[in-house]
């Protein structure tokens, strides 16, 4: 079957690949100096789950309100009804005359029109755990999809698949420190989403390629990746724009509570189809994969 499409994606991969190495170098710099904007989840702290059943109260009456507490950051978010908000702050304190003196401030306020539906504490400790089981989990999933890759194709596809990988999570992270935004247990859902996503989307390519390398001997490895990029380009751009509707809905629907998670996937689709054109497969140019590559490995 001829493909749809005839675009030399790869008479550019040098300047996009230098354009990649280019934000990956920002993306960890940002990591390094200006670290990431870890939440309640990492740091430790207060939740509050708030009901208001006066129309009058508003994001920002709260905000002037917790603020004048000296509690640390406080992060305020509406989430399902326009009534319920979800606040977060730094200092905790589980004795119960702690959380009293925080009704009786806003009462003074904001007046009694409000409720406490849940209060939670997260402890240092607690916090602590949560963030060596995110970081692992991450890196437990980039190790897998090694694995996987390794074994159903060979050293080059799972280097290159890798590489994409690396961009993608580097490059999300990097907008999400560069943005000061909050990094909370969503988030790390949604790199391992990601992670997932690019995967999926590379092994596409990928299993393109090596069916084009056993059949086409005579086409060099720059034509034939080209080749097969544009084989399976209608299927990439149908798989990203219906995700891409589908998380850009909950973006903007969803509520301030879905806004982080929602930003993080949108990323990781833009970037993971990027990668597996401009990053995944430049690494089987560089690496000069050809038909006897993928024999020996048969063999073998």
């Amino acid at each position: 079957m001829m493909e749809k499409y005839n675009i030399n994606f790869n008479k550019y991969f040098k300047i996009f690949n230098l354009f990649s190495i280019s934000l990956i170098i920002i993306s960890i710099l940002l990591l390094i100096f200006k670290g990431l904007n870890f939440g309640v989840d990492f740091k430790g702290g207060t939740l509050i789950e708030l009901r208001s059943t006066d129309d009058q109260i508003t994001i920002s009456k709260l905000r002037q309100s917790f603020n004048r507490m000296n509690l640390g950051d406080v992060n305020i978010k509406e989430f399902g009804k326009k009534n319920d908000f979800l606040i977060k702050f730094e200092k905790k304190d589980k004795n119960i005359n702690f959380i009293d003196k925080i009704k009786k401030d806003l009462e003074k306020s904001i007046g009694p029109g409000f409720d406490f539906r849940r209060v939670e504490n997260v402890g240092p400790k607690v916090s602590s755990e949560l963030l060596k089981s995110g970081i692992l989990a991450i890196c437990l999933a980039l190790a897998a999809m090694l694995i996987y890759i390794w074994i159903r194709f060979e050293w080059q596809f799972s280097l290159g698949a890798i590489l994409a990988l690396f961009h993608d999570v580097i490059l999300t992270l990097g907008i999400f420190s560069l943005f000061n935004l909050e990094i909370n247990l969503s988030i790390v859902a949604s790199v391992l989403t990601i992670v997932g996503y690019s995967m999926n989307d590379t092994v596409v390519i990928f299993d393109r390629v090596r069916e084009n390398l056993k059949k086409f001997a005579d086409i060099k490895i720059f034509d034939l990746t080209n080749k097969s990029i544009n084989e399976t380009l209608s299927r990439t751009i149908i798989t990203s724009v219906t995700t891409l509707l589908a998380l850009f809905s909950i973006y903007i629907f969803g509520g301030e509570i879905l806004k982080g998670f929602s930003l993080a996937m949108i990323l990781g689709v833009i970037f993971g189809t990027y990668s597996s054109i401009y990053i995944a497969n430049p690494i089987l140019v560089a690496l000069n994969v050809s038909q006897r590559t993928i024999v020996k490995e048969e063999k073998d």
